[in-house]
């Protein structure tokens, strides 16, 4: 037995267990078990820091046959805790091949898992929901791998921002992210004609820097709680909001300042970014039984009646409700996630604002909802004429 492929043993909260083997050395990891129904774009899941304390199954049979590439990352590093897939393509065949993927794993430390059941696990994480599991391939014992699957912290009350969120602040260049300097008051030198915007780190993917470039923006990053004040001083002429990871329902100082936000710039959010404008215009979140993650997830506007295929990743769901349990008068749905009847896309009915909760800017595809870049783009030209 080779040393990359040692005996690997994963077990969830509830006992349920599976065996399979290591192609990346010795590990022991845990996290939530999710899985992921994208037949293509292992690296950019890899990549997304939406996935991070997460582990993630791929539902499609073969993976890393194309292996990776410096284009397509989402980020500078992997962020989930383990790679769970049926069979691992050890030597790639494709032209933009740099690495393969337990090469690449290796060098991010992340563990990978194969030749276990992967529509097993699927089908139970369906039925059962996501949950809590490990993988080791040091310790094969089931009874005990259970007792840590369940000491490990559930998803919901998770603050996992800090843990991938922008600390300084930086611009988008055809080389990744630079980071720059701004002014004590938060004042920035802009340097070109587009519409200039402030971005709001929570764990960014870099295939929306990407899409707000080739739609007309010029994009400021900047940390979380960058203040109010400093976003009026930089010389934004709107607010973005990112994905990110974790629960939207514990980021109270994040909701808080986006309150501000609203009241003085159009404001737009994906992901985690659609879920924090969703409490901030008095709504609230819930976790979805097994959450949605994958390329192929049918999306109707409301508004339109035409369905888009869509790219999805979260595990909560806005709620168009408050505490109480009433309606939000003043916000309406745009979006609807055809599979479950989710919100997918809101608005407000007087105010610039909307959001989305699934991926525009999805890179591996589908691109059905790219439109959402000039729509945005849209209600920040409409509201400066206003």
């Amino acid at each position: 037995m080779k040393a990359n492929s040692k005996k690997a043993l994963l077990v969830l909260e509830d006992g349920f267990t599976l065996y399979g083997r290591s192609f990346t050395g010795d590990f022991e990891s845990g996290g939530e078990v999710i899985f992921n129904t994208g037949m293509t774009g292992y690296q950019e899941v890899l990549t997304d820091p939406s996935y991070y304390g997460q582990m993630v199954c791929m539902t499609w049979p073969l993976v890393g046959n194309y292996g990776v590439n410096d284009e397509d990352m989402e980020s500078g590093r992997v962020h989930l805790r383990a790679f769970l897939v049926r069979e691992c393509c050890k030597r790639p065949s494709n032209w933009r091949s740099v690495m393969s993927l337990p090469d690449f794993l290796q060098k991010n430390a992340t563990p990978g898992m194969e030749g276990l059941d992967t529509r097993a696990l699927t089908r139970h994480l369906r039925i059962h929901g996501a949950m809590r599991g490990v993988i080791s391939t040091r310790d094969l014992n089931p009874l005990s791998l259970r007792e840590k699957a369940r000491a490990l912290p559930a998803m919901e009350g998770q603050n996992l921002v800090p843990f991938v969120a922008a600390r300084k602040p930086y611009v988008w260049s055809d080389k990744g992210p630079l980071e720059i300097s701004l002014a004590p008051d938060g004042a920035h030198a802009w340097k070109g004609d587009g519409i200039r915007l402030l971005v709001y780190d929570y764990g960014i993917k870099w295939n929306i820097f990407r899409e707000l470039v080739s739609a007309g923006f010029e994009p400021l990053a900047v940390p979380p709680l960058f203040s109010l004040e400093q976003a009026r001083t930089s010389g934004a002429q709107a607010v973005f909001l990112s994905n990110g990871p974790g629960d939207p329902a514990t980021l109270t100082e994040e909701i808080a300042l986006i309150r501000e936000l609203i009241q003085h710039f159009p404001v737009t959010g994906i992901c985690l970014g659609h879920q924090l404008v969703g409490h901030a215009l008095g709504g609230r979140t819930g976790k979805l039984r097994f959450g949605h993650h994958g390329a192929n997830h049918p999306v109707r506007d409301i508004r339109t009646g035409k369905v888009e295929i869509s790219s999805q990743n979260h595990g909560f769901h806005v709620i168009l409700e408050d505490a109480a349990g009433r309606r939000l008068e003043d916000v309406e749905a745009t979006h609807v996630n055809l599979n479950d009847m989710t919100l997918e896309g809101l608005r407000h009915k007087t105010l610039p604002v909307m959001s989305v909760q699934y991926h525009p800017e999805a890179a591996a595809g589908p691109h059905d909802s790219r439109y959402l870049f000039a729509r945005f783009r849209d209600m920040i030209v409409k509201a400066a004429g206003n």
